[in-house]
């Protein structure tokens, strides 16, 4: 792989800093691949984490067992259906409140946080509640408030689990096609320009160009974006494991 399989014909510099666009490289594909893995994460991690944390240590009764119920059927829903559930939404408000509304990086972004959303759910209440019980009881022996406790202690010391499920989201966030094939991605829109715009994705690349290929080239770029999405996948994993050790070993200390 080369430059030219990422800008093509554009020069490096100025297709990054947007002043020329790229119409035959993966460049705007990987770009718009990095801003809806942001997007999305920032929306389903906190979210994620609060639900988490609501689901091992405050709720316990009906409230409880609703939460969990709801995350685990959230996490039974297919891929198409969510990009369904996005298309019918922009159709009902195109009918109603927003004549104008279109299929958009926003909405593909929304789709992807509600689908890995239960990910970052689950994976913070099993590791807050995989806790020893002595660490659960080291903040009240000490005169601490539960949220005092929960902040001081047991979030530091479950942030390595946490961390997975975090990891996972993202992963699963980079690698989806089928919800943004129905919510915002195309095959050629360079770089995104707005949150309300379209934009190009590693996974639709592969996905258009292993049923669109017309000549050896474009072949080629199909498996160059196989290997980037592989190669940015693996780079985040590796980057959270080397977190993970270094959370690990300085709670040890």
């Amino acid at each position: 792989m080369d430059l030219r399989l990422f800008f093509g014909d554009a020069p490096a510099l100025a297709a990054i800093l947007g002043r020329e666009p790229v119409w035959d490289g993966l460049f705007s594909a990987c770009a718009g691949t990095v801003v809806l893995v942001v997007l999305a994460s920032l929306m389903a991690i906190p979210a994620g984490i609060g639900g988490g944390i609501a689901l091992s240590q405050y709720l316990h009764g009906p409230w409880g067992r609703a939460l969990g119920f709801s995350a685990n059927a959230l996490a039974g829903v297919p891929s198409i259906v969510m990009g369904l559930f996005g298309f019918s939404l922009i159709i009902f408000l195109r009918h109603t409140v927003a004549p104008e509304s279109n299929t958009c990086l926003l909405l593909s972004a929304v789709c992807i946080a509600l689908l890995v959303l239960p990910y970052t759910v689950n994976a913070t209440a099993q590791a807050l509640e995989s806790l020893p019980e002595d660490l659960r009881l080291l903040g009240p022996s000490l005169g601490m408030t539960s949220w005092q406790s929960l902040r001081r202690i047991l979030l530091p010391a479950a942030s390595p689990g946490m961390l997975g499920g975090v990891v996972l989201s993202m992963g699963r966030a980079a690698e989806d096609t089928a919800v943004i094939l129905l919510t915002g991605v195309v095959a050629t829109g360079g770089l995104p320009r707005g949150l309300f715009e379209k934009f190009e994705a590693l996974p639709f690349t592969i996905y258009y160009l292993a049923g669109q290929y017309q000549s050896r080239a474009d072949l080629n770029k199909g498996f160059g974006a196989a290997l980037t999405l592989l190669g940015l996948t693996v780079l985040l994993y590796g980057c959270a494991r080397a977190l993970q050790t270094g959370m690990e070993r300085n709670w040890r200390r």
